[in-house]
Parts: structure tokens; C-alpha cells; sequence
């Protein structure tokens, strides 16, 4: 909570660091804070107004990069100053201290809800309508012409859904084109009785003849009907102006005029005037009968509501991750036989028909032989079914109902709903969901993401949880390291969020229902995002298997992971040849049971035949889980020093490795007490 008196700094605040400002107007009961939450992403700024027990919420939205101001004006129906909550509500409007006011109106009582709307057009200020709550009109039966409104109106008019997010992503792309100047909306005047239009023009051209300066930079028009309601303030503040007794003695005169015609008070009047326009136009606008939905709509609502959205996500995962591991088990075979038939007999004719067959020959074989095929029979497989399998998510909107679904979750974790995605990316593989994590604006959110990322199982540890725990202890323990991990996640997030300085701050996301997703975008897509990551991963695979064949064929393999034995014996409970497996996956981490395998016959005999021939069962769920836990490779490295810094990455590094050695520690002792494997 900021102090009193604080509020209008605060503002400036705002104003000073974002491109333009909006202010969020309606009554209490139309979603307005929804609609707020959903821009801000709960990343608000609570100040009290000076002299005035009623707060303001202010915060920030990101569109297109830039970072764009919201306060959020008290609930309130009109704009006459009544109430704390209307008085404040007036100031910030009178006060400019928006470029756009967004009229927020219930679809399901229109008619009750565009007084305001017509307050603001009377006065002169930039618009929006937003007519949320249209999915609880669509329920009742109530179907809004948000086009027609709009024209009849003269102003931008858009349908949202505040629970959902749907339009939220369309109020700031309106108000961004209305301040650019790219749409010039053209105010409809209330069309009220002719004698009050007569008599509104009547104290506009007094207005105009007797005033230099009119307050707050309104129009002659708007001082007019603000006088015509008998506005106390304004009423006070012509009274002391320069020929103000002027414009009053001629007010006073339409005052009597109008109480002798209506037989009632001038403010009365022209609430009734403005009441009946209200009903013009929602007469003309709406329609009680049955909405069409669309099939694409109602399934997109299914995806987001919690009772269906849940199961259906689950049911997603599991479909995801089974069509990667069999498409990228068959994609990986047929690349691996193409390389090993094609490629490595005549690459490893040349470098032993001219370096011969000594260490040095064997050691560049296994950067430019076994490295390259290792990426393209083990990394690129998976990495490619999982991009096309997101960019078919993406492009059918799907991903968008995810990031709605679990945005409560990502609150708590610091972030908000649309950071699942690159979450969820890094699944295929962690480097280009580090780089996709720059839409996030803070560098709280991006730490606590690409920490998440890091404990997000790649599909090289995909590859050693299934190709280790699933196939030679059963499909259930392959679920508990998944379980573990998401539960691990979860905490360190937590944690994060609450140790970590600074506030998080809102992305505006299009929400939209599902849509037929197109064959050459998705291409195009996956394409580019395989690119990316052959170009990053490939080197350093390439680089990290030359040093690897170099310290394995001198001999100095074993050697540095003596000092290791106590972690890795004793603690975690592996034989010494799985911790230079665990040291050297740091360079190369897809292929961590090749390596393993390989250097067991190399320690233990031409007899070892799989990992069962030296490793029990708990030996192979603890290798298979530490291998999770920790980050996947110095790919990965690379693209979080590239987003967050040198210091910052090392720390993320040496934490996953910490983790990773401490759970594993733990399992071993807990595995060892129950006597499961």
C-alpha cells in the first residue's frame, strides 16, 4: 500500500515509463477489475487518493513490446460526484490522466449501462466500449450487435469475456490504433429532445462568447450539458470566472424554460433525456433469442473450464509425449541407420587413411563421427516431433486455453499464464525455450521461467528416463521421476517468487476459439525453430564429444572422477562409471546411456550387454532421475548467458546441480529403507 497523497505521483509514475495510459471505467458489477487482472496479470499498485479513503489500482500491460499504463477507476454508474468513489472516479477523468477511457459495459443490461458511456461522448473524451459478459448474454439468450452499437455510438465497441481473457488482447490493439491515430472515431452525439438540443446550443454559444478558458480544456458543448445537470462543481467554478455571471444568468433562464415545459428540474430532465437514449439503443442493438455458437467455440470453452480443461490437458500431455517418443524413436532409427550406412564408414576411412588408427584419429571421430550423429539420431528427432507437434498447438489456439487454464498456478509461481508455453517448449528442447522466454518482462519472470525451463525434462533426458527407467523398470517409474520433477518445479518456483525482488507484471495474450491450423505455417514454424537449434546446439555437441574422446582416450576420464566417489558411491549409491556419465552430460546429456554403456565395457568386459549386466534396478532410477533433475547441457548454458548473464546462469547451473545430487541422495536412502527395487 503506497501512501496518501502518494496517488497522483504514482500516476506520473506510470505515465512517465509506459507509452500511453488507459483508464477502465463501469460500474462495480460488470468485471471491470477482472478485465484489469487480466491486463496486469495482478502486477498492480494500490494508492490511496489524496483526502479520500477510496484507492486507485494502477498497473502496467506489455502489447507489441511496449509497456502500456492502466488505472483501474473506482465502480461507479455515473459521473456526478456524489459518492467518494464517483468524486474519484471524476478527478482522474476531468484530469486527463488517460489517453483513452474504456467504458466497460454489461452485455446482459445494456440498456442500464451506457449512461456513462454517453457522459463521456457528451464531454468529449476518447472511448472504447467494451461489452463484456457476452458469453453470460449468449446463456440468457441475449445476442449484441457490438458492430451496430459501435456506428450508432461512433466509437470502437468490443466483445470480451473478462473471465476468459477473450477481447482483452482487441482493447488494447483499439486503443493503441485510436492514440496512433489510426482510427479516428467519430463521436455520435446523444440524440436527445430538440428542445434541449436547442437549448444545449443556446449556452454553448453564450459559453463561447463570455469565456476565454473553459476548465479542464472542455468544449463549450460539455460545459453546457455539465451546466444543464446542474453539476455543483462546475456550477461553483463559472460562478467565480471572468463574465461567469453571464453564462449563469443564462443557465438560470433555461433552468425556469425547462421546468415550465417538463414540469421538472433541468438535471432531472436531462438524466430522463440520456435514460431514453439508453433505450434507443439498446433496442436497436440487441436481440432476445438463441445465440449461435460455433463447434470451434464450444470446444475452446471446454478446453477452458477447470472440470473439463483439466482432464483434457492431461489426456493432451500424455498424447503429446506418446507421439514423441514413437515418431521420434522411428525418426531417430531411420537417421541413425542413414548416417551409420551412408556417412560414418567413409568419415572414419578418411581420418584413419590419414592420421591412422591412434588416439588422435579416434578422438576427432568422436567429435566429427559420433558427435554429428549423435545430434542428428538422438537430439533432432525428438526436437522436430515435439516443435511440430507445439506449432500444431499454437496455430489451432490451443496453447492460449492452456495459459488461461493454469494461470492461477503461474501466479503463484511468480509468472502468469502465457509463460506455460515456453515452459511447455522446453519439453522438446531447453535452449529455444530460454531464448522464447524474452516476451516476459521482468527479470524476476524470466529467472524464475528459465529456471523452470532447466527442470523441464528435454527430450534428451525424455530419451534416458524412457530409454533407462521406462524399459528396464516398467512405465510407473518413468511417471514417478516425471512426478517428482513437476513436484520440484513447483516448490522451487514458490520459492522464487517470494525470495525474489520486484513485482511481476501483466501480458496482454490473444485469446481466440480454435482454428484450422495450416500445413505450410506449421512447416515454416517447426522449420525455423530446428534451425535455430541446430545452429546453437550443434557446435557445442560437436566440441563437447571432442573433449569427451579426448580425456577417454588418454585415459584421464577416470582420473578426475576419483574425487567424486564420495557423492557418487556413497551418497547417491552408483557405480563410478555412472558418475563420469553424470559429469560429462553437462557436454553431451542426449548421450548419457550410450556413453554409460560404453564405458561399462570398457570397465567391466565385452560381457556387459545392458545396463542390468552392472547396475541394479535402484542404481538405474537414481541415474535416470539425477540425469533430470539437473540442467541438460552447456547448450542451455549458452542461452542463459546470452538472456540473463554470466553470474546469473552459473548460479541457475550450480543450483540444478545441487538439487539434483541432494534428491538423488535421498531417494537412494529412501529406496534403501523400503526395499522397493
Amino acid at each position: 500500500m503506497i501512501s496518501p497523497l502518494s496517488c497522483h505521483e504514482e500516476i506520473r509514475k506510470i505515465r512517465k515509463g509506459t507509452r500511453f495510459t488507459i483508464a477502465l471505467a463501469g460500474n462495480p458489477n460488470v468485471g471491470k477489475s477482472t478485465i484489469f487482472n487480466q491486463l496486469t496479470g495482478l502486477g498492480a499498485v494500490t494508492a490511496n487518493y489524496p483526502g479520500k479513503t477510496v484507492t486507485l489500482n494502477m498497473g502496467t500491460a506489455m502489447y507489441k513490446d511496449e509497456p502500456i499504463g492502466i488505472i483501474d477507476l473506482p465502480g461507479t454508474y455515473a459521473l456526478s460526484a456524489v459518492s467518494e468513489d464517483q468524486w474519484v472516479a471524476r478527478r482522474e477523468i476531468l484530469d486527463r490522466h488517460a489517453e483513452v477511457v474504456v467504458a466497460i459495459v454489461d452485455a446482459t443490461n445494456l440498456e442500464r449501462n451506457l449512461y456513462m458511456v454517453l457522459q463521456l461522448i457528451d464531454l468529449g473524451y476518447p472511448v472504447v466500449v467494451a461489452c463484456n459478459l457476452m458469453d453470460l448474454a449468449a446463456k440468457k439468450n441475449i445476442c449484441i450487435n457490438c458492430e451496430k452499437l459501435s456506428e450508432l455510438l461512433g466509437v470502437p465497441v468490443v466483445p470480451t469475456v473478462g473471465v476468459t481473457g477473450e477481447g482483452v488482447e482487441d482493447i488494447i490493439r483499439v486503443c493503441s490504433r485510436v492514440v496512433n491515430g489510426e482510427i479516428k472515431p467519430d463521436p455520435q452525439l446523444p440524440k436527445y429532445g430538440k428542445d434541449i438540443l436547442s437549448h444545449i446550443d443556446d449556452l454553448s454559444r453564450a459559453i463561447t462568447k463570455h469565456l476565454k478558458n473553459i476548465p479542464y480544456g472542455l468544449s463549450a458543448r460539455a460545459l453546457a450539458v455539465l451546466l444543464l445537470e446542474e453539476d455543483e462543481e462546475f456550477r461553483d467554478l463559472v460562478g467565480k470566472m471572468e463574465n461567469g455571471r453571464e453564462i449563469m444568468k443564462k443557465a438560470e433562464e433555461i433552468y425556469r424554460e425547462i421546468d415550465k415545459t417538463h414540469g421538472e428540474r433541468s438535471s432531472i430532465r436531462m438524466a430522463r433525456e440520456r435514460h431514453g437514449f439508453e433505450g434507443f439503443l439498446s433496442d436497436n442493438v440487441q436481440v432476445i433469442g438463441v445465440c449461435r455458437i460455433s463447434l470451434a467455440d464450444r470446444l475452446w470453452r471446454l478446453t477452458i473450464e477447470p472440470v473439463t480443461g483439466l482432464p483434457i490437458l492431461l489426456f493432451g500431455l500424455i498424447g503429446v509425449f506418446v507421439i514423441m517418443y514413437y515418431v521420434g524413436t522411428f525418426l531417430s532409427g531411420a537417421f541413425d541407420y542413414t548416417w551409420a550406412t551412408f556417412a560414418s564408414p567413409y568419415i572414419t576411412a578418411a581420418f584413419k587413411s590419414l592420421l591412422g588408427d591412434g588416439p588422435v584419429s579416434r578422438t576427432l571421430l568422436w567429435g566429427f563421427d559420433a558427435g554429428i550423429q549423435a545430434a542428428l539420431s538422438v537430439g533432432i528427432p525428438f526436437v522436430m516431433t515435439f516443435y511440430i507437434l507445439l506449432a500444431f498447438l499454437e496455430d489451432t489456439g490451443y496453447l492460449n486455453s492452456v495459459a488461461f487454464l493454469t494461470d492461477s498456478l503461474m501466479h503463484k509461481l511468480g509468472l502468469h499464464g502465457r509463460s506455460i508455453i515456453p515452459i511447455i517448449a522446453g519439453a522438446g528442447c531447453n535452449v529455444p525455450a530460454i531464448i522464447g522466454t524474452r516476451v516476459l518482462t521482468t527479470r524476476k519472470e524470466k529467472i524464475i521461467a528459465c529456471t523452470l525451463i532447466i527442470l523441464t525434462p528435454c527430450s534428451a533426458r525424455t530419451a534416458v528416463i524412457m530409454g533407462a527407467a521406462a524399459f528396464f523398470l516398467g512405465w510407473q517409474y518413468a511417471v514417478a521421476i516425471y512426478v517428482i520433477d513437476f513436484m520440484i518445479g513447483i516448490l522451487v518456483g514458490r520459492i522464487l517468487a517470494v525470495a525474489l525482488p520486484g513485482e511481476s507484471s501483466g501480458l496482454v495474450m490473444e485469446m481466440f476459439p480454435f482454428r484450422a491450423p495450416k500445413l505450410t505455417h506449421i512447416l515454416k514454424k517447426t522449420w525455423y525453430r530446428v534451425k535455430e537449434f541446430v545452429l546453437i546446439a550443434l557446435p557445442i555437441i560437436a566440441v563437447g564429444s571432442l573433449v569427451m574422446g579426448t580425456l577417454y582416450e588418454t585415459k584421464y576420464m577416470w582420473v578426475i572422477t576419483r574425487p567424486m566417489s564420495l557423492i557418487i558411491e556413497n551418497w547417491l549409491g552408483l557405480p563410478a562409471v555412472a558418475g563420469i556419465c553424470l559429469l560429462f552430460g553437462i557436454l553431451r546429456k542426449e548421450l548419457a546411456l550410450q556413453l554409460l554403456l560404453a564405458l561399462a565395457i570398457v570397465q567391466f568386459g565385452p560381457k556387459t550387454q545392458n545396463l542390468l549386466s552392472f547396475m541394479t534396478k535402484q542404481q538405474i532410477f537414481i541415474f535416470a532421475l539425477v540425469t533430470t533433475l539437473y540442467f541438460p547441457c552447456l547448450a542451455a548454458v549458452t542461452a542463459l548467458i546470452k538472456e540473463l548473464g554470466w553470474k546469473t546462469s552459473l548460479a541457475i547451473a550450480a543450483f540444478t546441480i545441487t538439487l539434483a545430487v541432494v534428491v538423488g541422495g535421498f531417494a537412494n536412502q529412501f529406496l534403501n529403507a523400503v526395499r522397493i527395487l
